[in-house]
């Protein structure tokens, strides 16, 4: 005679998810906030926060310095402010530049690297999110953090410039137009360090190679390419130029202001068109290489 199965039913208090499924796009959302979050190291131990803060302030230091020596100058001597070419918004870019891709060094990796050495990205991805859904949330939230540290100095050095005019009013009425022109320049600049640090990280085993591969070669280029230009002939050397990689969004931030503040110069001698067509070329590829490397990506 067979014995009757047995078996124990427990009752853990589990509960069907009856709520709204928001799909796919809710879970980008989700990744590119907490994107933020660890960008940032909210949520975190103390040592998360030191070096994201660290740098936030060390952005902040120029523009403090351009905006009390400019309101130093127009109190003392406003007569000589113009002829002594003061310090301008374009200025900080040109200075703050290496602050920000050395940021994004840091940050960028920070948000992808964890994730593939932990194979904790296996958990997003049995989700409707797609392994190009995560890159792209995930850049984005990079985007957000490296534009927001680019324009913050910005606004505190217009103030200091406003503030310390004879006539602040007349100032603003006169330069207004540096608004616009800091904002743009400013995504710009951020646009690039972010793809450009969302490519070393994508293809990094750890964060400390992607990040000494940025910084790596943001000094190389700089130094080899301005050894180089200095020997060729100007038609050459404009175009050799181009190859400095910590100067690509400069050539574009010159265009905007209207001014010369790239390391490497002779490329702006190049027409417009040419530079913003370089700088998006070499955005648009290593974005390209990012989706590429993630849409390969599997469980």
């Amino acid at each position: 005679m067979s014995e009757s199965p047995t078996g124990q039913v427990f009752d853990l208090g589990f509960r069907r998810y009856e709520g709204q499924r928001e799909g796919r796009r809710r879970s980008t959302l989700a990744v590119y906030k907490d994107g933020l979050r660890t960008a940032m190291g909210l949520g975190r131990g103390g040592k998360a926060k030191i070096l994201p803060w660290v740098f936030v302030s060390a952005s902040m230091i120029p523009a403090l310095i351009f905006a009390l020596i400019a309101g130093a100058v127009d109190r003392v001597a406003p007569d000589f402010s113009e002829e002594l070419d003061l310090p301008s918004h374009a200025d900080y870019y040109a200075i703050a530049g290496i602050i920000l891709f050395l940021f994004a060094a840091v940050v960028g990796p920070e948000l992808f690297c964890p994730d593939r050495s932990n194979r904790t990205i296996n958990l997003y991805l049995v989700r409707p999110l797609r392994p190009t859904d995560y890159a792209a949330a995930r850049w984005a939230s990079l985007v957000t953090i490296m534009t927001v540290v680019a324009w913050i100095p910005q606004l505190i050095l217009l103030l200091g410039l406003t503030l310390g005019a004879p006539k602040p009013g007349t100032y603003l009425a006169d330069h207004w137009t540096d608004i616009p022109r800091f904002l743009l320049a400013g995504i710009v600049i951020a646009v690039y360090v972010s793809t450009l640090a969302s490519l070393a990280a994508a293809f990094a085993k750890r964060r400390a190679y992607a990040a000494a591969f940025l910084v790596g070669l943001l000094i190389l280029t700089a130094a080899v390419i301005s050894g180089v230009v200095d020997s060729l002939s100007d038609d050459t050397s404009k175009w050799i130029a181009l190859l400095s990689v910590g100067d690509v969004p400069l050539y574009v931030n010159d265009l905007i202001f209207g001014e010369q503040t790239a390391n490497i110069d002779q490329a702006s001698e190049l027409p417009g068109v040419i530079l913003v067509g370089w700088f998006l070329i070499v955005v648009v590829a290593a974005g390209a290489l990012v989706l590429r490397r993630y849409r390969k990506l599997t469980l």
